[in-house]
């Protein structure tokens, strides 16, 4: 009898691979010149933006599924608007980047997140540089660019989209962690959509206007409801499918099950599109590549473990001083008792036993915040 509680992780990391290739490889067909022909990637990205903000309005404000958090307009101008510029960038050139370069090419690339993330939290002081991480940065580095050399329809313009696009993303993730952390604002998938998708649609109007608009004007393009409809269903169906596997799953599961999806990817977009060549080059450089991100997860990992271990010694002195004082205690009123002075020492015993447990669970507390931050943001 399989385990019910081991069967639903399993099947929601199945359901996210699933999700984040279809939305990928969906993205792909409908943005290509050859397939549906629907090239205006900022009009695509803001349908999925404006679907999402309207789904989130619903399940805050009517359905009432989740509670909005307390948002000022301080927070919402030094926090949301800049996590949401660079939010829709990242949606902007990543969507750009499918008419130029092939989805293969594409997930080699971002092999590159681990660098960009690691040089922008450098940059931001949320880490300190490390010689074993740059070690593993070079070595990433080193295979996106075999694996660039080896690629057969090289395309410096969708390169250099995917490259951008993937910096914008990483320096959302650093913002993210620091101005929201610094805040003390805490938002999940629901309310992120409910605050972020409505900014990003609005940086992303102003491009919108002045590169796409004109060619809309100008060209046939074709549109057909249910195709944007099952698109942007799928894009918000993924977002929320990230959401239940960090609830079920580790560190290490999800790592895992992203690297088995890069490479499931890479296959099922040569099928699907028969253009996408692969070289023996692509694939050396990207395994080595992929050796520098495995390495890159395995410090991390064990960076939140050795975190985790040092919460749990803490807890165990403050029980262990708890005892021994407790011990001290039970001493104190019991020689109190035989001179009939119990009560007061009782109730200054009661005082102090409450004392640690306050201090245990603030502390837990503390930590637990800490590692979660660390995982969400892929510390």
């Amino acid at each position: 009898m399989i385990n019910k509680t081991l069967f639903l992780t399993y099947f929601y990391l199945f359901i996210y691979i699933l999700l984040s290739s279809g939305v990928i490889l969906y993205n792909k067909w409908v943005l290509s010149p050859k397939y549906y022909n629907f090239p205006l990637p900022i009009t695509l990205t803001m349908i999925h933006m404006a679907f999402s903000g309207a789904v989130a309005f619903l399940l805050v404000r009517v359905f009432k599924v989740v509670s909005p958090v307390k948002m000022t307009f301080e927070i919402y101008a030094t926090c949301v608007i800049p996590i949401s510029a660079f939010f829709a960038s990242s949606l902007w050139f990543g969507n750009t980047a499918y008419l130029h370069i092939s989805v293969a090419f594409i997930q080699m690339l971002k092999a590159l997140m681990p660098v960009a993330t690691f040089l922008m939290a450098v940059m931001c002081g949320t880490d300190k540089a490390r010689c074993d991480v740059f070690l593993n940065m070079v070595l990433v580095s080193v295979g996106v660019v075999i694996s660039s050399y080896g690629e057969i329809h090289f395309n410096i313009v969708g390169t250099v989209y995917q490259v951008t696009g993937i910096f914008a993303e990483a320096l959302r993730l650093v913002l993210t962690q620091v101005l929201l952390q610094k805040k003390g604002l805490s938002l999940n998938p629901i309310t992120s959509l409910y605050y972020i998708a409505p900014c990003s649609f609005m940086f992303l109007f102003v491009p919108w206007y002045l590169l796409e608009k004109p060619m809309m004007e100008v060209s046939q393009t074709q549109f057909n409801f249910w195709i944007f409809f099952s698109n942007a269903l799928c894009a918000l169906a993924l977002n929320f499918s990230i959401f239940l596997v960090i609830g079920r799953t580790g560190a290490v599961t999800i790592r895992v099950a992203g690297v088995l999806k890069d490479w499931i990817l890479i296959a099922l977009s040569t099928v699907i599109f028969p253009e996408s060549t692969i070289t023996w080059l692509n694939i050396i450089g990207y395994a080595i590549a992929l050796s520098g991100v495995v390495m890159y997860n395995y410090i991390k990992v064990k960076d939140v473990r050795a975190s985790q271990s040092s919460a749990e010694i803490i807890p165990d002195r403050i029980t262990k001083d708890w005892k021994f004082e407790k011990r001290l205690s039970d001493i104190y009123v019991g020689n109190n008792e035989g001179s009939g002075g119990g009560n007061g020492s009782l109730s200054d015993m009661n005082i102090d036993e409450e004392a640690p447990l306050i201090s245990s669970s603030r502390l837990l507390s503390h930590i637990g915040r800490m590692q979660l931050s660390n995982h969400a943001t892929g510390k």
